[in-house]
């Protein structure tokens, strides 16, 4: 009986052992996989990854969605070529105006008509709202008219498709914040920036340029109304959906802005995109804006797309990636632009 009870009591011991053993083995195991508080290396991030793991740029909003950007883009290329005065253009309008009405934005539009080379055209201005503590404005904007070829079906995906998609994306992320933004924004589809004749300057007058015809139509009513004054920044997008994406400084924009962005991107994993060389661009919808005292950026990649006014300036030239890494560094550069304007006062 002794000796069974010595077994016994040797199988307990080496059993109890083995388990306890065991246990430990499952804590470090369990420990190595469960989260941990300590952040390790970022996602690398790039134009084929998914750059959504960014953190969100605006405090407490829906997260920009590349993908829902690029179904804007598609709904374009539907419409088919969008010229101003058309009919086609008149349905992109319908649609700009009902999916920022479905984010809950303030709808402000403003027609006329414009003296042009192929005679007068009807032409819309739209602004989104999106009202903030103070009455100064900051304005983020597109073009939303494609240019007029008699040669080639031009669609534009693009130019301007991409532009108007991530605009209506970055009011989608800010009508959804709830927190009420420092400065009012006013999100602006320009009509009209595009030439009729050839060449942007072919058919222009000093007094009466054949292009940004609804910007400059933008800054007058502004001086007409008063309102000039509000404006204290402006942010334009042409032209920066492109999948192989690599924006340069355009070099008649305002370096503050320039400097802000670009300082963004970097901090958020984009900085191989916005690159540190210039881009010449020369007259945009910025212009009008700049001319009438406005600082003013403009985010376009215009000398590195093989595409520009070609019949294959199509879908498939553009990226919900690169919609993406742009809306999310404009959407993380408002704050920052606030906070420069609010330091530098009145």
């Amino acid at each position: 009986m002794i000796g069974i009870q010595d077994d016994t009591h040797n199988f307990q011991t080496r059993t109890a052992r083995f388990v306890l053993a065991l246990c430990l083995l499952l804590l470090v195991l369990a420990g190595s996989a469960c989260p941990r508080n300590d952040k390790g290396p970022g996602p690398r991030v790039g134009v084929s990854e998914q750059p959504a793991e960014t953190k969100t740029p605006v405090s407490g909003a829906t997260a920009f969605n590349g993908e829902r950007a690029m179904d804007h883009v598609r709904k374009q290329m539907d419409f088919g070529p969008r010229v101003a005065g058309s009919a086609q253009l008149g349905k992109t309008r319908d649609y700009i105006i009902s999916t920022f009405r479905d984010s809950g934005i303030k709808i402000i539009t403003d027609e006329f008509n414009a003296a042009t080379p192929i005679g007068d055209r009807k032409m819309v201005n739209i602004t989104g709202e999106i009202s903030g503590e103070s009455k100064d404005v900051i304005i983020i904007s597109s073009h939303y008219d494609t240019k007029l070829f008699t040669n080639m079906q031009f669609v534009g995906a693009n130019d301007p498709g991409a532009s108007v998609a991530t605009l209506l994306e970055i009011g989608r992320v800010l009508g959804a914040n709830q927190q009420k933004p420092k400065f009012t924004y006013w999100l602006v589809f320009f009509d009209g920036e595009e030439a009729f004749c050839e060449g942007w300057d072919q058919c222009g007058k000093p007094d009466a340029p054949d292009n940004t015809y609804g910007s400059r139509r933008y800054v007058t009513q502004l001086r007409n109304s008063n309102e000039l004054g509000r404006i204290r920044a402006l942010i334009l997008l042409d032209m920066m959906g492109y999948k192989n994406l690599e924006l340069g400084r355009d070099d008649m924009s305002t370096r503050w802005l320039q400097d802000i962005v670009w300082r963004t991107a970097h901090d958020l994993g984009y900085g191989k995109y916005f690159v540190d060389r210039p881009e010449g661009v020369g007259d945009d919808d910025h212009e009008p804006f700049l001319r009438a005292g406005i600082d003013a950026l403009d985010l376009i990649q215009l000398s590195g797309y093989p595409y520009w006014h070609r019949a294959d300036d199509t879908a498939d030239k553009v990226s919900p990636q690169s919609m993406k890494i742009v809306g999310d560094v404009v959407l993380g550069s408002v704050p920052r632009i606030e906070q420069y304007l609010e330091s530098k006062g009145r």
